[in-house]
């Protein structure tokens, strides 16, 4: 599964936005970065990034290292957390879902290489 497919899961499972999404998977896949390095890698404005970066916390996705750094939590963990927290929003029972539990799986290699450098 490439990371397109992972993003369609995490906007059509877990409700994310597409840009929080990519913010999600650049962060998990890449580490830590501020809202200036998410804007040039996205081509999105400074604003967008960072106030998508926020939501992401609110949803447990992402840690704020210092007022101006993101950091991502383990995807293993994430993952499930965020629809877990979609389930008591859309008020949906919460149940294993083999698409987010997948999620987890598939960015853990990349979550720890980015962050072994």
């Amino acid at each position: 599964m490439d990371t397109s497919q992972i993003e369609k899961i995490l906007v059509s499972e877990i409700k994310l936005t597409s840009i929080e999404a990519k913010i999600f998977l650049l962060i998990t896949t890449e580490g830590k970065m501020t809202p200036n390095q998410i804007a040039k890698r996205l081509n999105i404005s400074e604003d967008e990034a960072s106030e998508s970066a926020k939501n992401l916390m609110k949803l447990g996705a992402l840690i704020d290292l210092s007022p101006t750094e993101f950091e991502a939590m383990h995807p293993r963990f994430t993952a499930v957390n965020m629809y877990r927290k979609m389930c008591e929003r859309e008020k949906i029972d919460f149940k294993r879902n083999k698409n987010v539990d997948s999620i987890g799986v598939l960015l853990e290699r990349s979550y720890d290489a980015a962050r072994t450098k």
